[in-house]
């Protein structure tokens, strides 16, 4: 803006000097005067939208950062909040259940129900624990697999029996496991998967309805679902829900409890496997996990 209006005046001071001058020359120099002040005036309009430009994307980022760093800190205000509760409740279970046994003289069978419920809370726990570490060697980078050849159909058939046994479920599961199916997978983390799935799908699931486990190959892949009748998901919130902590709804309001890490680990291993995880809906009701394998 300086450097215009020194340019202003400057060709002034030289009309000026041209009186006396023949009109052509005044003309000329006139015309030179505003051809120069127009070409400033497009060239400062320029700079100064591109000024604002950038000034109205950068507020634009500083925006969405701060909102992320907004979520991001309800989202782990929710974990803690529900880290807490998923820890303390098991071992208080747990707790209980053993006093029990101390305190009382219980027949053969009842010391066995109450074992077994205490050794249901223990496996709660420590599915709770194993994934807490896990999404911190994911967070860390130090996570990492083996996978070697197996039958997957077995290997399966083997997880998904074992869960159904150790989770207290009042839905009912139906199961479908094509036989023979060869993938290489890495047994000790692909369970996490598997567990992760069926115990969402039983968690969001009423009481009586069914959850239906597919195992099948198709056109060369290997895909498992799970489906269930559960309250579903809303289509804003799938693209979201395998965010670590992320949960939906509030944890302080929300009835069914959570960490929000299960769907992150289940879906940093299934890339690890170089497969792929879809959720549709479930008609009439429900969701469906798809994870499809390369065979």
């Amino acid at each position: 803006m300086i450097n215009l209006n020194n340019e202003e005046v400057r060709l002034k001071n030289e009309i000026n000097l041209l009186k006396g001058e023949s009109q052509e020359e005044i003309i000329s120099k006139g015309n030179e005067l505003n051809e120069r002040l127009h070409k400033r005036w497009l060239m400062i309009t320029g700079e100064g939208l591109v000024f604002m430009s950038l000034l109205v994307a950068g507020i634009f980022q500083v925006r969405e950062t701060f909102k992320k760093e907004e979520e991001l800190s309800l989202h782990q205000k929710n974990f803690l909040l529900s880290i807490t509760h998923e820890l303390k409740s098991p071992i208080a279970s747990a707790k209980l259940q053993l006093q029990t046994l101390l305190k009382h003289e219980l027949n053969r069978d009842k010391q066995k129900e109450i074992i077994a419920s205490a050794i249901k809370d223990t496996e709660r726990l420590n599915n709770l624990v194993e994934n807490i570490l896990t999404a911190a060697k994911i967070e860390n980078n130090v996570y990492s697999i083996q996978k070697e050849n197996c039958n997957f159909s077995e290997y399966i058939a083997d997880i998904v029996n074992n869960s159904i046994k150790s989770f207290h479920h009042k839905q009912e599961i139906k199961v479908h496991i094509e036989p023979n199916i060869e993938l290489p997978v890495d047994k000790m983390s692909f369970s996490s998967i598997v567990v992760n799935l069926l115990e969402n799908a039983i968690k969001y699931s009423p009481e009586n309805s069914t959850i239906q486990i597919d195992l099948k190959k198709q056109d060369g892949h290997v895909l498992l679902s799970i489906k269930d009748e559960g309250i579903g998901i809303p289509e804003e919130a799938k693209k979201m829900i395998f965010q670590k902590f992320y949960r939906m709804g509030n944890e302080e309001t929300r009835k069914t409890k959570g960490t929000g890490l299960g769907l992150f680990i289940v879906n940093y291993l299934v890339k690890q496997h170089n497969g792929t995880i879809m959720v549709k809906d479930n008609k009439p009701k429900g969701s469906i996990f798809e994870v499809e394998f390369v065979s």
